[in-house]
């Protein structure tokens, strides 16, 4: 089996590489060849860390009163369904309960009661 190499990057270097990326504008794919960075990921984690507010990435959500409408009802319709949901989930379960409890009245196990019985619900 062939061990996967982990590399651990200094404060000074992940400083130095935003450094970089704010001050000389070098996009991260550049610095990633340059220093030869494997994750994908890794240089922006450092530029959230370390960086400036200004060089993070923002995710502004643009949306229409329409979509978010939207957004509204099928947020209220989970809501209800989870509801219907866990009103159905705990009436099965109090069924199941009520079928062993029965079943041990009779001396019975439940698979012999639901043969016997199942039909007659």
């Amino acid at each position: 089996m062939k061990r996967r190499k982990v590399i651990r990057y200094s404060e000074s270097f992940k400083i130095q590489i935003v450094k970089e990326y704010e001050e000389d504008h070098i996009p991260v794919v550049e610095l990633r060849k340059k220093y030869e960075i494997f994750g994908g990921a890794t240089i922006q984690s450092w530029i959230r860390k370390y960086g400036r507010p200004s060089s993070q990435l923002k995710i502004i959500k643009v949306e229409t009163p329409k979509e978010r409408d939207r957004i509204k009802e099928l947020e209220k319709e989970n809501k209800l369904l989870k509801k219907a949901l866990s009103k159905q989930t705990l009436e099965a379960i109090i069924s199941e309960s009520t079928v062993e409890a029965i079943a041990d009245m009779l001396g019975m196990n439940v698979e012999e009661l639901k043969k016997k019985y199942g039909d007659k619900q």
